[in-house]
């Protein structure tokens, strides 16, 4: 022991070391806390088709739910009236001038020939969201129809170029959603989270982004949560469902999805947006809103 200190005060010392240490605990934490992410609750209206809007949103704000998305913008007063976020809303369609009806999951922004429509109907649909004072809009690759993807990156970078200036300028983020193609949409172009930050990488701006879906992406490649951590800079929103079947999640289901520490992951990557619930209810839907939105507040 060093001259001059006793064994007191050598524990006098460790013991007050002890104590700042404990005191620094719950600031360390606090900062820890003002770094990692909120889970904010919303919910998929077309999964409560049963339910009028107004009724869903009067019943879903009092168990903390702070958005109903995939609207219209014709429905954003319903919303407003009740105090509620619209977190994603949907994606315009309209018909080409040879009729094709384009927009919509099947055949969108991966055929140049769609483009000219497609710009039209977003420059349209974006300023009523950002008039709205919602952010996000949902946008799909469509469907392949034998083209190659690397020719479909091409087409879908170069037809979102002509309108996220527009989102820019307005405030609004395009997000394009990854969807399986194995079960639900055969033959969807987004259905790797690759390809989608390839994409956001050839858009080259921060109002392109990826609509995370928990369920699509477990059907087509799991490693949720490594891909959540690796991929979080060009991911502007999840949406949750058990697999198999889109069903409810909870721990006796027998689903192979474990929410709390996917949602503990989104958080960890400093997350601030919202997660959408997009399961289709098996009991009284509300209740198993309700616990769903439970189980993923971590």
């Amino acid at each position: 022991m060093p001259p001059g200190i006793t064994r007191r005060s050598a524990l006098q010392g460790i013991a007050g070391a002890a104590t700042l240490a404990s005191l620094a605990r719950p600031a360390l934490a606090a900062d820890a806390a003002k770094t990692a992410g909120v889970i904010r609750h919303s919910v998929c209206k077309w999964c409560y088709k049963d339910i009028p809007l107004e009724a869903f949103c009067a019943a879903v704000k009092e168990f903390g739910v702070e958005s109903v998305e995939l609207l219209q913008p014709e429905e954003f007063a319903v919303l407003k009236k009740h105090g509620l976020h619209c977190a994603m809303v949907s994606n315009p369609s309209g018909k080409t001038p040879q009729g094709v009806t384009v927009g919509g999951i099947n055949k969108a922004w991966n055929r140049v020939e769609h483009h000219d429509t497609l710009v039209s109907l977003y420059e349209s649909h974006i300023p009523k969201v950002a008039e709205g004072g919602f952010q996000n809009v949902i946008c799909f690759s469509g469907n392949r129809e034998k083209m190659d993807d690397q020719q479909g990156l091409e087409n879908c970078a170069k037809g979102l170029k002509r309108i996220v200036g527009l989102a820019e300028k307005r405030g609004v983020t395009l997000v394009m959603e990854l969807l399986n193609s194995k079960v639900n949409h055969k033959d969807y172009m987004c259905d790797h989270t690759a390809w989608g930050v390839e994409l956001c990488k050839r858009v080259g701006s921060a109002n392109f982004k990826l609509l995370y879906d928990i369920y699509h992406m477990q059907i087509m490649e799991g490693d949720v949560i490594r891909t959540i951590r690796e991929s979080a800079p060009y991911i502007a929103h999840y949406h949750t469902a058990g697999n198999p079947g889109r069903n409810e999640f909870e721990p006796q289901d027998e689903q192979e999805l474990t929410y709390p520490p996917i949602m503990r992951a989104i958080k960890a990557t400093g997350f601030r947006g919202f997660v959408g619930q997009e399961f289709l209810p098996k009991r009284d839907p509300l209740t198993s809103l309700r616990a769903a939105v439970k189980l993923c507040s971590v």
